[in-house]
């Protein structure tokens, strides 16, 4: 989905701070080595962490003491965009640059960024792709916008040497308009090597689930209790497991850092099927990002906006301003969480 304006077409530790409690996370600021608006992350493992923004990828195999920026040889000639980036180690990793047409791109490398391999360029002018998740390193899926009154979602199963559009009776039918946050790297998420979940904008916040490994999907049955609106809807799904998830949802326009939408944090115990609002942080500020901390706690998630970075260990019945500096992505690992932004700002939250 075409962000609103704002969103654009949507080393060493430097901070840190001493936790008063078993309940209060470690804060650090990190030197990423690059000014850009970075927009979505990747955490392997506590060590390992890629992140992207704008030509910029970046990379830590230290937890984020030291951050290395590697460059996509044609990114900055063709004025790439990469919204979304996906690691399995240190050395492969993908990532996702948006756009109308050929700006949309996936790039892959097996040698830690030094070069990269461009596996897909969309053909169709059409076509905007905003996001992907893999199952592992061979099986993944790309969501894109709504485009002639179909739903685009791409499916690899040979590690991203071939995608393929999937055709009509295996997609929901569109919205007029509908599409993904091309802005956090969370409008598609999944968990093992079976479920995956969408989360839409648009005309309303829809979910799509797939049981298959991204063959097939359905609209969940149900309606979502998340922010309606044509400039509005989904901009995250985390799950913790096959049945445990969370939503963030976002008015997505000119007065997005203002957005103080009630029904903007929600959480689903039955696999998205059925969703349950949940309280949003409570500053003004649009939520672009949430992510599980896998081993902070069954109910400890991070969120991103624009009014900080906040974390819940109650399952979003309370959340904790962790910073106040804008953040547009969210990823965890272990005990660790980071949160990226702009100019190329990397926080990292260690519970």
């Amino acid at each position: 989905m075409t962000p609103a304006p704002g969103i654009g077409v949507f080393a060493a530790l430097v901070v840190a701070a001493t936790p008063l409690s078993a309940q209060t996370p470690r804060v650090a600021e990190q030197a990423s080595g690059t000014t850009a608006l970075l927009k979505a992350v990747s955490a392997v493992n506590e060590k390992v962490v890629w992140a992207s923004g704008g030509t910029a990828v970046v990379r830590t195999t230290d937890g984020g003491a030291s951050w290395e920026v590697k460059t996509v040889a044609d990114a900055a000639t063709r004025r790439l965009d990469f919204r979304d980036v996906h690691a399995v180690n240190a050395s492969e990793a993908w990532v996702l640059s948006i756009g109308n047409g050929p700006a949309s791109r996936i790039y892959h490398t097996t040698d830690g960024g030094s070069t990269w391999q461009l596996q897909f360029a969309n053909a169709d002018s059409a076509a905007f792709y905003d996001c992907f998740t893999f199952f592992d390193k061979k099986h993944a899926v790309v969501f894109g916008d709504e485009t002639r009154g179909r739903t685009m979602i791409l499916r690899t199963e040979d590690g991203g040497a071939h995608w393929n559009l999937l055709p009509d009776a295996a997609v929901p039918a569109p919205l007029k308009g509908e599409g993904g946050f091309a802005s956090s790297g969370g409008c598609i998420t999944s968990h093992g090597k079976q479920h995956a979940w969408v989360g839409a904008g648009g005309p309303e916040a829809r979910v799509f689930r797939s049981e298959d490994q991204g063959r097939t999907w359905r609209v969940v049955p149900t309606p979502t209790p998340f922010v309606k609106a044509s400039d509005a809807g989904l901009t995250a799904l985390a799950f913790r497991d096959d049945t445990h998830g969370i939503g963030v949802a976002a008015r997505i326009n000119a007065r997005m850092a203002s957005d103080t939408a009630a029904a903007a944090v929600g959480t689903s115990d039955d696999g998205g099927l059925t969703w349950t609002l949940r309280h949003r942080p409570d500053k003004p500020g649009a939520i672009f990002g949430v992510t599980w901390v896998p081993k902070a706690g069954k109910t400890t998630a991070v969120a991103a906006a624009l009014s900080g970075l906040f974390y819940t260990t109650d399952g979003a019945e309370r959340w904790t301003a962790a910073t106040s500096f804008q953040y547009w992505s969210v990823g965890a690992a272990g005990k660790r969480a980071w949160g990226v932004g702009p100019g190329g700002r990397i926080t990292r939250v260690e519970f």
